[in-house]
């Protein structure tokens, strides 16, 4: 039998700390692929380009702003998006950022300039 835990009790924190969370490209990231994917994730399948170390340092931080949470099924442990609970906190936030921030991934590079 497995184990499942789920660890998201913390509350959505202050708009400031959700913002300061939402504001770094890394986690941003990863928030992107939690709503795409609509589910739990492992943990590994959120980043790319950084150490674990790095990784766990983003998971805590969205954690600690009540943007994620974890779900531990036995020895692993997966992320979920609280996109509901933020919902509740700041109506409309999490789906403007992530709207923008697809349409900044979706946009061309811009030309280097001199």
């Amino acid at each position: 039998m497995i184990d499942v835990t789920v660890a998201s009790g913390i509350e959505v924190a202050s708009l400031h700390t959700v913002l300061s969370a939402l504001a770094d490209p890394v986690r941003l990231e990863m928030v992107r692929r939690l709503h795409r994917e609509r589910g739990p994730m492992a943990c590994a399948d959120l980043y790319d380009g950084v150490t674990k170390a790095t990784a766990s340092h983003h998971f805590k931080v969205l954690r600690e702003a009540g943007i994620t949470g974890r779900e531990d099924v036995g020895a692993h442990t997966r992320q979920l998006l609280r996109a509901d609970d933020v919902e509740r906190a700041y109506p409309g936030l999490l789906g403007s950022v992530i709207s923008a921030a697809e349409r900044e991934a979706a946009a061309p590079p811009a030309p280097a300039t001199a």
